[in-house]
């Protein structure tokens, strides 16, 4: 497969898991766009193996990881995402409820559950003890739980 086949098959999907984890869809794309121009420089090493859109989010979590540590602030805005990009009606009330926590926090989460990664492998991709993943993922996990409606929409 080639690079361009690679990113018109994958850049969705690729778009939307940046989505996930800056809850912007800017950031999203800028987000993308350095994975893939990072990609794009190995590319002809990275499309031998067998998982080459794991290695590209790898590279985007990190980045992201990378963006919160240096902003170090977390910006807070009522702005919904514009129109051209919307998976709020996918995840529905889940967006809403994931945007209050910390970067951190989210990241942990988004790579647990949306990923289905182990603690070790977060840990390494985040950069970060598999012991703070585990905390991490504690303290957002209780943070979701005393949000108002929480409860009642996971039961149903």
């Amino acid at each position: 497969m080639e690079f361009e086949d690679f990113v018109r098959a994958r850049g969705s999907a690729l778009l939307r898991y940046g989505y996930v984890l800056t809850g912007n869809a800017d950031d999203a794309a800028d987000l993308v766009q350095e994975a893939l121009l990072k990609l794009g420089d190995t590319w002809q090493r990275v499309r031998n193996k067998d998982d080459p859109e794991g290695y590209v989010r790898t590279i985007m979590a990190r980045q992201h990881v990378s963006w919160w540590r240096r902003r170090r602030r977390e910006r807070v805005t009522d702005d919904v995402p514009e129109g051209s990009y919307d998976d709020r009606h996918t995840f529905g009330e889940l967006w809403n409820d994931l945007r209050t926590l910390p970067r951190k926090q989210r990241a942990v989460i988004v790579l647990r559950y949306y990923e289905d990664l182990s603690d070790h492998e977060i840990a390494e991709i985040l950069g970060i003890s598999r012991g703070t993943v585990r905390s991490q993922a504690s303290r957002a996990l209780a943070a979701l739980r005393v949000l108002p409606g929480v409860l009642e929409r996971g039961r149903a």
